[in-house]
This record gives C-alpha cells, structure tokens and sequence, in this order.
C-alpha cells in the first residue's frame, strides 16, 4: 500500500489486482464499445438550418439527439460508441443538414433520404 504524507496526496495499492482490473475494464467496455452502433434515422428530410461563419458546430452523428441536426450528448448516455462531427462554418449561408445519417458527404444532405432504403426504414432503426 501507498503511504500518506500529507494532506491531499493520494494513496493507492501498489499494484492492481487482476480482479481490479477486469472489473475496470469491463466498466469501460460498457461506456465505450469496441464496435460502435450504427447510426439510426432520425428523420426522412433534410433540416435547413442558417450557419454562422467561424462558429463552431457539432453534427450529430448517432441519430439519437433529440436537438436534431445537431449534438445533445444522447450517443454518450446511450453508450453508442459514437462521437458527433464538429465542424466550423466558412461563411454564413443556409444549408441542409443531414438527418437520415446516410449521406456521403456529412454533415450535409446529399439526397440520400430519398432512396427507397431510408424511406422503407422506421424512425429510430439503423439502415
């Protein structure tokens, strides 16, 4: 065991347990998957939202926000493996953000909500 010296120092054992570190691990693995969940749709058409130029956004990527098109943290507390896109505005324009998280060209709509798969498929399931 570590020894106490003075107000505020930290003590831990030597060494971690075997045991200690499963438990550790396995904490982790909950809150940060290996393979991450797929994306879900979260609506059918696109969301035009008005970008301010040198502001700093965050796409949500999971599907899960409930501040679509943007980050409300749901891909944390869902455990989802996910992270949102952060990106910054060049200039300020009107543009169409993506919320069938399909498109190939995130975070905006490249039309891909339009096809047959995304308008077959439920609200909340991944593609």
């Amino acid at each position: 065991m570590g020894s106490v010296r003075g107000v505020g120092t930290l003590v831990r054992p030597a060494a971690w347990t075997l045991s200690q570190r499963r438990d550790i691990t396995s904490w982790l693995a909950q809150w940060f998957p290996k393979t991450p969940a797929k994306p879900v749709v979260a609506l059918k058409a696109p969301i035009k939202v008005e970008l301010v130029a040198g502001k700093t956004y965050r796409w949500c990527v999971c599907g899960r926000s409930k501040k679509q098109p943007f980050c409300d943290g749901s891909h944390f507390f869902k455990r989802t493996g996910l992270s949102p896109l952060k990106f910054k505005a060049q200039e300020t324009r009107m543009v169409a953000l993506c919320t069938c998280k399909a498109t190939q060209k995130p975070p905006y709509c490249d039309g891909t909500h339009k096809s047959e798969q995304v308008q077959k498929a439920e609200l909340g399931s991944p593609l």
